[in-house]
């Protein structure tokens, strides 16, 4: 047992990450590590060379049976997380579950949109993918944990791979200065940057938010510079669950607790793509449904 414990106490981030990147929530992933843990404590250990294989194996089949259960239930997440109760306990995590600066900076590892995308895959499709591409798993590994051939494994990473590949629009000297307006204006608002944001919007600039993002419950709208950037400094705990994507083609924001779209954030720009004239702010279900979210490719 102190083999084992040690094993998974060195193991922890490598599994973390692959639980992370399976389900796509902190809270959810500190979940299936203390399951799995809770079953290699149960299983038979002797004759394991390779313990951290074993342990990735264990934590992958949790993390599909939490997205089998999620699909079937069409889960809703709850930004909330209360920890629950365990008859045994894994090592302590160095981080509380839950914690959003956590959440924050886990999404920004992996990518918001990328985050998204994955939770459009199907169970076995994330599985694959995620393992084969992200960790190298080889496919025969895989095969047996989604109980499929190593063919059909390959296929699945291989449709999963054309879904969240990025792509970027036409290169040209205007395409990279949207893009880096768009990525200033997240850091500005993430930072609380009053100075930077009133910089990068022009300054007769319009700001229109749908009902469902709006606080009134009613469509809004703010014109000017100052007032824009102002609404955007009070967003910065939002900030922090954003990131950069592709709207219906071109760059934007969204924000995705746990990869569940909830509000996205589509820009207008100058000529010269450096000032942003124009922000539409959308938080209705349909419409975000309806809206094309990819991942942005690094372009040239």
């Amino acid at each position: 047992m102190a083999r084992l414990a040690e094993r998974f106490e060195a193991d922890r981030a490598h599994l973390a990450a692959v639980a992370y990147r399976l389900l796509g929530s902190a809270a959810e992933a500190d979940d299936a590590l203390q399951d799995a843990w809770l079953r290699a404590q149960q299983a038979e250990t002797e004759g394991i060379e390779n313990l951290t294989g074993w342990l990735t194996t264990i934590v992958t089949r949790v993390c599909l049976n939490h997205l089998r259960a999620r699909r079937s239930r069409r889960e809703e997440f709850v930004d909330a997380y209360e920890p629950q109760a365990a008859a045994a306990t894994a090592p302590a995590p160095a981080a509380e579950a839950g914690d959003p600066a956590r959440e924050s900076l886990l999404a920004d590892e992996v990518g918001v949109a990328l985050l998204v995308v994955l939770d459009t895959l199907g169970p076995a499709e994330r599985v694959a993918f995620v393992l084969h591409d992200m960790f190298a798993v080889p496919f025969d590994e895989i095969a047996s944990v989604i109980e499929r051939t190593p063919d059909a494994t390959r296929q699945l990473a291989s449709r999963a791979r054309r879904r969240v590949r990025g792509r970027t629009p036409a290169p040209g000297a205007d395409t990279r200065r949207r893009r880096a307006a768009v990525e200033a204006y997240l850091a500005a608002a993430r930072g609380g940057d009053f100075a930077a944001l009133v910089a990068l919007l022009d300054p007769d600039v319009v700001l229109r938010a749908d009902a469902f993002a709006a606080p009134t419950g009613e469509p809004v709208t703010v014109r000017g510079a100052e007032s824009v950037a102002r609404g955007a400094t009070r967003a910065a705990i939002r900030a922090g669950h954003t990131g950069l994507a592709l709207l219906d083609g071109d760059f934007g924001l969204v924000m995705a607790p746990h990869g569940r779209p909830r509000l996205a954030l589509s820009f207008t720009f100058s000529a010269d793509g450096t000032r942003i004239t124009g922000i539409d702010i959308v938080a209705e279900p349909e419409r975000l449904r309806k809206m094309g979210i990819e991942v942005a490719g690094t372009g040239d």
